[in-house]
């Protein structure tokens, strides 16, 4: 079976065309649709059940024959010579027994199918979820909790995978039961059939009408799980803070007043399902009751004979029993509801931030912000306002400024991060031309341009698996290298296993400043054409910051490239490494200039404010 995400860059129009007719349905409905990335799986599954059921059927009307050859004495007679002949019977028997083994053995096979298809589609959809959150932008993610997308992942892909397989054995086979029982019904005398149909119908209307008020229940359940999901994952992940400021106590009551909250609406749930469940199915079961009756009262007439009746009752029994177990799935049903519609909301969430067509040579770039406004998520409030500066090829420049100036945003906006809502990001140079980076393409642009964050995140992997993320190819000599240029040997040298030692979840066996160093070491492996560093030295001492500073400052004659390097700063020892220095506040650029011009200039506005910045005294 070929992935979705293989599939997707098979027929992007295709895709686009199935995307917007779920998006007219059912959520649920939506997830059944699924079922079209296997085809000959589906088709082969649901033949399997409808022979299972023509079989029951087949079978409960040998039983009701059998009854009524033993009810007029035909089953097993004497010849005339008074010897008792037994080929009826075993007739009968042998027929009887083959058709039971045989619908047990497509019974089999039909459930080991529908179990087959059934993870194949958990498979999917889990995938689809992945491939998703790695699509969207960075804003959805501030927006919307790691919980979140792990309850969508877990327990919302398991109901719904739940719902798909008792699909097959409550709903495609009921139906299909039915369908069969009220037709053999119906040959038997027309009012068993119809009246049986209508009982069922009658029941199963009930149960729909109280499908709306469980998928509620159920969201509000889900939303609940949600944020114990959140709380659990940040306790994890913050354990470092919780313990440092003593805060056990007070977390571990949030999170019990959440599960609370949780097993609260569970119960509601739970409670509604159990009193209201039950009415349809005694509506059901009353078909029972009106074959036994019509039934006998067509038997007194001639109409029927004792065999069919035996038979219709065997009919209508297994008929209870398939459709009362459809009223223990709808709760099931109904929760998938609920949990297909919020993997559909993370699904049909589109990511703002498009890929363009255009592809540039890898050469020496600068870049250049004209006029460029930012906006805080869900937010009117500008972070970038008119905000201009152009930075030439093989330039290193720092940019400072107050916390909350906007110094990261504007650094994000290199490599397509964020988008402005105002005004043009370009890279490129005033000699070879200049590109705006919302035409080029996404995948090339982000080789091109390297952002290192003040948090450096690590994969649970070995060393080497962690910096061949920027180049998978690369050699054991192509590491080392950019160890040194990160000045990280003397973190290799303190692993076990060296290159091949695994550092744990989110690198938790090195220090800050030793992730720091490897995120660096990646960076410089990625050989970009701009690199971006976020207050990326901020956990290295002043003599291994000195040390990873020069190696940047040399860069370009170490690796053999103009490389053009952009640091955000708010120590002096990092600003003093730049060719240039630039100042936002207020949202733009207020000054810029090498550090010594601007401390030396006149004491008053934003030269003053730039001294302040950095601590250095006027004179």
């Amino acid at each position: 079976m070929k992935s979705y995400i293989e599939t997707e860059s098979e027929g992007q129009t295709q895709k686009e065309s199935r995307y917007t007719h779920f998006q007219r349905t059912h959520p649920l409905i939506r997830c059944l649709f699924l079922y079209a990335y296997m085809p000959w799986q589906f088709s082969i599954t649901a033949l399997l059940f409808i022979l299972v059921n023509a079989g029951m059927a087949w079978q409960l009307w040998l039983v009701g024959q059998v009854v009524q050859s033993i009810h007029i004495g035909e089953f097993i007679t004497r010849n005339a010579q008074g010897i008792i002949d037994y080929s009826h019977a075993q007739y009968w028997l042998t027929l009887l027994i083959g058709v039971a083994i045989g619908r047990g053995v497509l019974q089999y096979f039909g459930g080991v199918m529908s179990l087959i298809i059934g993870q194949e589609l958990l498979y999917i959809l889990r995938e689809r979820i992945l491939y998703q959150v790695q699509r969207l932008d960075l804003a959805y993610h501030w927006q919307h909790g790691i919980g979140e997308i792990v309850t969508r992942t877990t327990r919302d892909a398991d109901k719904v995978r739940d719902a798909l397989i008792n699909f097959w054995r409550q709903v495609f086979e009921a139906t299909i039961w039915v369908l069969i029982s009220v037709a053999v019904l119906s040959i038997y005398h027309p009012l068993i059939g119809l009246g049986t149909l209508f009982l069922v119908v009658a029941g199963m209307f009930l149960f729909v009408r109280h499908t709306n008020t469980l998928v509620l229940l159920d969201r509000e359940v889900g939303d609940a799980y949600d944020q114990v999901n959140q709380e659990l994952s940040e306790g994890v992940n913050g354990i470092r803070v919780i313990k440092a400021f003593g805060l056990e106590t007070s977390r571990t009551l949030h999170f019990t007043k959440l599960v609370g909250t949780f097993v609260t609406h569970a119960r509601a749930a739970l409670a509604y399902a159990a009193k209201r469940i039950p009415l349809p199915q005694i509506v059901i079961g009353f078909s029972q009751v009106w074959i036994l009756a019509l039934g006998a009262y067509l038997v007194s007439k001639g109409t029927l004979n004792i065999g069919q009746l035996v038979a219709a009752l065997l009919i209508a029994n297994a008929l209870v029993f398939r459709v009362e177990g459809i009223g223990r799935v709808m709760q099931v049903f109904a929760d998938a509801r609920s949990s297909a519609a919020r993997i559909w909301e993370l699904l049909d969430e589109q990511p703002k931030i498009l890929s363009g067509k255009t592809t540039i040579q890898p050469q020496a770039l600068g870049f250049r912000l004209s006029n460029i406004t930012t906006k805080a998520p869900n937010s009117d409030k500008a972070i970038l306002q008119n905000c201009n500066l152009e930075v030439s090829p093989g330039e290193t420049i720092a940019i400072v400024g107050a916390t909350g100036a906007g110094k990261s945003s504007l650094a994000g906006l290199l490599p397509r991060l964020l988008d402005a809502e105002h005004g043009s990001v370009e890279i490129g140079s005033a000699w070879a031309g200049w590109h705006d980076v919302k035409t080029l393409d996404l995948h090339q642009l982000r080789k091109l341009v390297h952002v290192v964050p003040q948090e450096s995140f690590l994969f649970s992997d070995t060393l080497a698996a962690n910096l061949r993320l920027a180049k998978p190819d690369a050699t054991d000599e192509e590491l080392l290298k950019a160890l040194h240029l990160a000045s990280a040997e003397e973190v290799l040298e303190k692993l076990s296993d060296g290159l091949h030692t695994k550092i744990g979840d989110r690198g938790i066996t090195l220090s800050g400043g030793q992730r720091q160093r490897i995120s660096l070491a990646r960076a410089f492996l990625s050989e970009p054409s701009i690199l971006v560093l976020d207050d990326s030295t901020s956990a290295l001492d002043a003599i291994t910051e000195r040390r990873v500073l020069d190696n940047i400052r040399h860069l370009r004659e170490l690796t053999g490239k103009n490389i053009t390097v952009l640091i955000i700063a708010s120590k002096l020892s990092t600003i003093l490494l730049a060719d240039r220095v630039a100042m936002l506040a207020e949202g733009k650029i207020v000054a810029e200039g090498t550090h010594d011009a601007l401390i030396k200039a006149d004491s008053s506005g934003a030269n003053g404010a730039y001294r302040d910045l950095v601590g250095v005294q006027h004179g």
